[in-house]
């Protein structure tokens, strides 16, 4: 199993109380994130591109308490720029840790070897380690030579103390489906409990704006990705959100699922978005026109994405709705090989280069 029984049980008990108590709309996923500044400057990135007054400002560790408390989700992503330049970062773990959340530490893991003593062990905590695939694809990714192998030693370094350790995958138009699967071996080899995968969503501020995907260009590569797996291989998702990206299942976006909360306040309307910020949670929920948002809604900003943010959330809400969605959930936990003599075919097919336009550069 790609994640602990009592998260899962913490989450499944979560969603029948919010179902129980009639909301129609609650988070299951706090975004925090507490800075913005990173220490590298990957091609497909949207949050690195603001001006230096902006990156040098973080969260306060009572901030980030006080916007957990407010949300109520049980689990807390902690996204950035790279969280692990927070000075306090070890307080703001230990403080979430300390109100039974479950954390996800999101990190390219190029400073987890040197950061790793400000945390302990906990069934509450994890390293999301960002790889975007195998090493050179990877390296490409996030302009960085040398990126995949510091990633890997932080990885090992956590396993080897006993961290509960998940990566996270952005995949791009152009992506080799072969080299992803090869990706999950090697990251399965390695040890990781589970892994994330999610199409690259055309952020207004990334510099490479050639390569994101569109839907139904999603759904074929997908496709050719998750079909035919290897039993061996762990997700760190929802099966049900898996099966949407393969273009098995339909669902809604819910962007209040994962509500984003950083230096500016609780963004509008979602984590891929920016159409202003409320001061608190409530308000978010309250003024924000959710009508708005979503394939169904016409934005043009909304009609290719397929994001975790925004449509896990709606997989998980499928699965506690109804009996159909409970059994379609556990079918896809029992049988999980997806055979499909047409992805097969795909996987035949060429690919061509993600990232053509721009060198590999060095990040010190």
């Amino acid at each position: 199993m790609s994640v602990p029984a009592s998260q899962m049980w913490a989450t499944a008990t979560y969603i029948l109380k919010q179902k129980l108590a009639g909301r129609k709309r609650y988070p299951l996923v706090l975004m925090l994130e507490p800075l913005f500044r990173c220490n590298l400057a990957c091609a497909g990135c949207g949050k690195i591109q603001y001006p230096a007054h902006v990156l040098k400002g973080q969260l306060t560790p009572e901030q980030c308490f006080q916007a957990v408390e407010e949300c109520g989700a049980p689990t807390v992503a902690i996204p950035g720029g790279e969280p692990l330049m927070h000075p306090q970062i070890g307080e703001i773990v230990a403080g979430l840790i300390a109100r039974k959340k479950y954390v996800y530490l999101c990190t390219n893991a190029l400073l987890l070897e040197e950061k790793i003593d400000l945390f302990q062990p906990s069934t509450y905590f994890s390293f999301s380690v960002h790889m975007d695939g195998q090493r050179e694809h990877h390296d490409f990714s996030v302009c960085r030579e040398g990126g995949y192998d510091l990633a890997v030693r932080g990885i090992k370094a956590a396993l080897a103390r006993g961290f509960r350790v998940t990566t996270n995958t952005t995949l791009f138009d152009g992506a080799d489906p072969n080299s992803v699967r090869r990706f999950f071996d090697e990251m399965t080899e390695l040890g990781v409990e589970g892994m994330m995968l999610s199409p690259g969503y055309s952020y207004d501020k990334a510099p490479d704006q050639q390569h994101f995907l569109g839907r139904a260009r999603t759904r074929r590569l997908f496709r050719a990705i998750l079909s035919n797996r290897k039993t061996t291989w762990n997700f760190n998702m929802s099966p049900l959100f898996s099966e949407f990206l393969m273009g098995r299942r339909n669902f809604a976006c819910t962007p209040w699922g994962m509500p984003t909360y950083n230096v500016f306040g609780w963004q509008k309307p979602c984590y891929l978005l920016q159409d202003g910020y409320a001061d608190t949670f409530a308000e978010l929920m309250a003024e924000t026109e959710w009508v708005q948002y979503g394939t169904e809604s016409g934005n043009p900003k909304c009609a290719n994405c397929m994001v975790h943010s925004g449509y896990e959330a709606s997989a998980a809400d499928y699965a506690f709705s109804s009996a159909g969605g409970f059994f379609a959930m556990a079918k896809a936990y029992l049988f999980k090989r997806y055979p499909d003599r047409e992805a097969l075919e795909l996987l035949e097919q060429p690919s061509k280069p993600v990232h053509s336009y721009n060198p590999l550069v060095q990040i010190e």
